[in-house]
């Protein structure tokens, strides 16, 4: 199949999703199971700090899944990242096949028996790692949000279909049957016409100045690669928190530089990735955006308006938890992790465990290589995704309310805004 007919039948495979109101059965999963086929994917994991050994968990429990290979920054890592490979391989009670560790991601790309890789390392990682690896036509599992600038997604949307890769994000509440339920009834107008919607995500980032008192860099962690492109700054170890093996000690909280301007998006972006996301697949819009948002002012929250008027508002509801609310003419529905509540009787979800689990996301990653197929979240809605809530920090930086153009994906003629859109590497590091 030609690189060309590969990259139109993906994307014509998605777009019904959001086009027709969730005509592709399979992506939504209600009841259906994906069966692999024994086809062996060999994957290498780069970055495999506390969120791949989750991650690593999952893809081994896929029949027909090897792990070989792991690059990260941190010495430290890699060896646990192994030690734990083996043990999977030993509690399954199979042969583990050799196993490589790299500092430098880029000897793992370059390792022919690598399929795709896993890619776990902090946002502003991203986007560099994610178009290597296109280059060396390796399959992506890339952790969300996509990328840590809106242009660095449009260069990665690019690459995935220039090489025509496969390029899952690690939304994984896509393929939960509570949140499909949610998008699938209001894709089909049962709450009648949708008035608003209340996304509850949490803070954005942290403003400069960096507020962490700087401390001494641990041996067998290359700082200057692990700060890439982004400028420098010191090492804390709440940015890459140090662990044990002999005693077992592992991270003691998730790595802090998601909640840091100069190094992520705060809970706009990690959250964000999850519930706006959710929030805009139910509006159908997960392929486009709002066309302004508005930062929170005393008495009201950030707020995207959509062309139809349509507003989404970031702010918490009812329990508080993080989740999304749909209110429509006729009723609302809202969901969160494991949850999922309607004003609609006729709308309700039978409570079962199955109906919140998100199990079958990384199995359909595998399938989707397998299939060369586009995964149930592809690059376009990733990219679209976290583009909102980019834009979303973007607005409360600059204090006013933005006109956002959602298919050229700029400010329009707002140069200041669109001076916000990425940022300048350093260390010698060219995105493309």
């Amino acid at each position: 199949m030609s690189k060309q007919s590969f990259s139109r039948r993906k994307f014509l495979g998605t777009s019904l999703l959001t086009g027709a109101g969730l005509s592709l059965a399979p992506q939504f999963g209600f009841a259906k199971t994906i069966k692999p086929n024994p086809q062996t994917i060999r994957l290498g994991f780069i970055g495999v700090g506390r969120q791949a050994m989750g991650l690593l968990n999952r893809m081994m429990s896929i029949e027909g899944v090897d792990v070989l290979a792991a690059a990260d920054v941190y010495e430290i890592k890699r060896r646990r990242f192994e030690q734990r490979v083996q043990k999977v391989y030993a509690d399954q009670k199979k042969t583990a096949p050799p196993f490589n560790l790299y500092e430098d991601y880029q000897e793992l790309l370059a390792n022919p028996n690598i399929d795709a890789v896993v890619i776990a390392t902090p946002d502003h990682w991203h986007a560099k790692i994610a178009i290597d690896a296109c280059k060396a036509k390796k399959d992506i599992y890339l952790e969300k949000p996509l990328t840590f600038t809106v242009f660095e997604g449009q260069e990665l949307v690019k690459a995935v279909r220039e090489n025509a890769i496969v390029l899952a994000v690690g939304s994984m509440q896509r393929s939960a049957v509570n949140f499909q339920t949610a998008a699938h009834h209001v894709q089909k107008g049962r709450l009648g016409k949708i008035k608003q919607v209340l996304v509850h995500v949490g803070d954005n980032p942290h403003p400069k100045p960096f507020d962490l008192t700087p401390e001494a860099i641990p041996s067998g962690l290359n700082w200057e690669k692990w700060l890439g492109p982004i400028p420098e700054i010191p090492y804390h170890p709440n940015l890459n928190p140090p662990i044990s093996l002999n005693p077992e000690e592992n991270e003691k909280l998730w790595a802090a530089w998601r909640w840091f301007e100069e190094t992520g998006g705060g809970l706009m972006t990690d959250w964000g990735a999850h519930m706006i996301d959710v929030a805009q697949w139910g509006l159908g819009m997960d392929r486009n955006g709002p066309v302004k948002v508005i930062p929170a002012t005393e008495g009201k929250p950030l707020t995207y308006q959509y062309s139809d008027g349509i507003e989404m508002l970031i702010t918490p509801f009812d329990e508080g938890r993080q989740g999304v609310k749909f209110m429509g003419e006729k009723g609302w529905i809202k969901v969160s992790r494991g949850n999922y509540d309607t004003s609609i009787p006729e709308l309700a979800l039978d409570k079962s465990s199955d109906n919140f689990s998100f199990n079958q996301h990384h199995v359909d990653f595998i399938e989707s290589i397998r299939r060369r197929k586009d995964p149930i979240v592809p690059v376009e809605i990733g990219h679209s995704t976290c583009t909102v809530c980019t834009i979303g920090n973007i607005a409360k930086k600059l204090g006013r309310p933005l006109d956002w153009d959602p298919i050229n994906q700029n400010f329009g003629k707002d140069y200041e805004a669109n001076t916000h859109l990425h940022y300048t590497y350093q260390n010698n590091i060219d995105l493309t």
